[in-house]
């Protein structure tokens, strides 16, 4: 499919339907009978029809609607939905008695108010994960019921402080409640939620005798999202776990990709000299071709920064990617200064908020197929400014 294909029409109404989400129509919407809204859920793209038929760009919810809500909570992937985001994420870690539970890392320590609970002060520990040396809490520490005692806070309350008002509202949720919570939210809404599902660590947790990729599997096909067509995506920054996984079961895969003079930490255990400078090569991309649907780079693999910090001249990832029929969900988009580009900050509090639309619109011109944003109202708006040029 080239990059003219990819532009419909089709896509254009989404994105307007999407828009007025944002705006405050999802109220009215939902007043409506069950009639309407099963037509609506008719007209929804990527209903049965798997991942090729979601709007593009897609907005994919990091980590829920982070930039509003502690991240990895059904408060933060309800908000997402609510935003309009197309997709949800999720980061999956393993408890002690085997539970996937959706954590960005298995050190809870700034995540949760584990260090404010006594007893469990004897769990702190160092451990190496993937050859870094962390001081705190984890989750393999923890059986579920225990980890159940503990409630989520913000990650960054410096960067977001208004996110800390919600601090203690909600608990570490497992990946069997997030199923269960999309299967409520789909009837609900009237459409399929997405999913955007990332194995964390697996080569660290399979040492340790808590593989992910089966335990995924099987509460997948519990679920019925094992198919090519089901509403989810499956993400890894180890290449091996997505290989597993594409023999566990037939959902798209996505191979993520971090700076390019990295190594994924199962090419460093196997051996393996590979850097992500050699897998975005058209070589590369075609042996991920072999066995996944696309690539999660990072920003910077698409526009690099300069030295100053400013955006250059973009890759030529997105259109190598495209030529092996990959699609491309490159990470990640947020609001404030301290984390866009240097050309695109406004004033000097790293905590306000910078031109994000122009950052965007560097991004999605790009031809990228989607975007994982802690803000998916903004990038919404993005793309829909992007496709009102079309």
């Amino acid at each position: 499919m080239t990059q003219g294909e990819r532009r419909t029409p089709a896509r254009r109404t989404v994105l307007g339907a999407a828009g007025a989400t944002v705006l405050g129509a999802s109220t009215a919407l939902a007043a409506g009978t069950g009639t309407a809204q099963a037509a609506a859920a008719d007209r929804t793209p990527g209903r049965g029809h798997g991942y090729r038929s979601l709007p593009v760009p897609t907005v994919i919810g990091h980590r829920g609607a982070s930039g509003y809500r502690p991240e990895h909570t059904l408060g933060s992937y309800r908000h997402a939905l609510d935003l309009g985001a197309h997709v949800v994420e999720q980061d999956l870690v393993p408890t002690r008695d085997g539970h996937l539970v959706c954590r960005h890392e298995n050190d809870i320590t700034g995540t949760t108010d584990v260090a404010d609970h006594p007893e469990f002060a004897s769990r702190k520990t160092t451990k190496t994960v993937d050859g870094v040396t962390l001081t705190g809490w984890f989750t393999e520490d923890f059986t579920l019921a225990e980890l159940k005692t503990l409630r989520a806070k913000e990650r960054i309350p410096g960067t977001r402080q208004e996110n800390t008002l919600y601090d203690g509202r909600w608990t570490v949720p497992t990946f069997e409640e997030v199923l269960r919570w999309a299967e409520d939210e789909g009837r609900r809404r009237g459409r399929e939620i997405w999913l955007h599902v990332e194995t964390k660590h697996p080569s660290y947790f399979r040492s340790l005798g808590l593989g992910l990729e089966e335990r995924l599997a099987k509460l997948l096909r519990r679920y019925g999202r094992h198919r090519a067509n089901s509403p989810v995506f499956l993400q890894s920054f180890e290449p091996s776990s997505i290989q597993r996984l594409a023999k566990l079961v037939d959902a798209p895969g996505v191979v993520l990709l971090s700076g390019p003079s990295t190594r994924p930490w199962d090419f460093v255990e196997a051996g393996d000299p590979r850097t992500v400078a050699d897998l975005v090569t058209p070589a590369g991309l075609r042996w991920i071709a072999s066995y996944a649907q696309g690539i999660g780079p990072t920003l910077d693999l698409v526009i690099p920064k300069d030295a100053s910090g400013r955006l250059g001249t973009p890759t030529t990832l997105v259109r190598d990617a495209h030529a092996e029929g990959l699609i491309l969900h490159p990470y990640t988009h947020r609001n404030e200064n301290t984390f866009l580009p240097a050309d695109f900050r406004k004033g000097t509090d790293p905590t306000a908020y910078g031109d994000s639309f122009g950052a965007l619109k560097r991004y999605l011109e790009t031809g990228i197929d989607g975007i994982f944003s802690d803000n998916p109202d903004t990038a919404l708006l993005a793309a829909a400014d992007l496709t009102a040029r079309d």
